[in-house]
């Protein structure tokens, strides 16, 4: 019976499959093995795709994104706006706002992800810009953030998303 994939270096189960991105990686995709992303510890393995139970497709994403509401406020350059984050992952964000930014111009983000604790603050490059709202990657290793990580892997699980209107307050303080 396939069993539930873990990562082997932190044993999480909050892996996701990735493209190959090496000629080792997609020699191995042709004998069945595909390449997976811890997203706790960012280790990159190879397993038999027949272990895993419930065979995801490869996503080009090497983080999981999860569904938020979150206020934030961002600045660079001459620009200074608030906005929305729809949703967030180790590697960035996607916002809500009406600025007009361009692909590459870098900001930096303060998200209210608790309305106790001061807000998360990181550099950010614009990824692109689309109907759906500003895309963002993080610059730095967001992965060194510790609040950022537990707050993602709480909200991972299903609880309701934080709205933004109940963190607001806390960017003001």
């Amino acid at each position: 019976m396939p069993h539930r994939l873990t990562c082997p270096q932190c044993q999480t189960d909050h892996v996701i499959r990735s493209h190959p991105q090496s000629p080792r990686e997609r020699m191995a995709s042709w004998l069945g093995i595909a390449p997976f992303h811890c997203q706790d510890c960012s280790f990159r393995f190879l397993t038999f795709l027949l272990k895993f139970n419930g065979a995801q497709p490869a996503d080009r994403r090497e983080h999981l994104r999860i569904p938020v509401r979150l206020f934030l406020s961002f600045s660079g350059g001459k620009v200074r706006d608030e906005g929305t984050v729809l949703d967030l992952s180790m590697g960035g964000c996607v916002i809500q706002s009406e600025t007009q930014v361009h692909i590459d111009d870098i900001f930096y983000l303060q998200v209210a992800i608790s309305d106790r604790d001061p807000p998360l603050e990181v550099a950010a490059m614009v990824r692109s810009v689309s109907a759906r709202g500003i895309a963002f990657k993080f610059l730095r290793k967001s992965q060194d953030d510790k609040r950022l990580q537990s707050f993602i892997q709480s909200h991972s699980r299903g609880p309701a998303p934080v709205l933004a209107k109940d963190v607001a307050p806390s960017l003001s303080r």
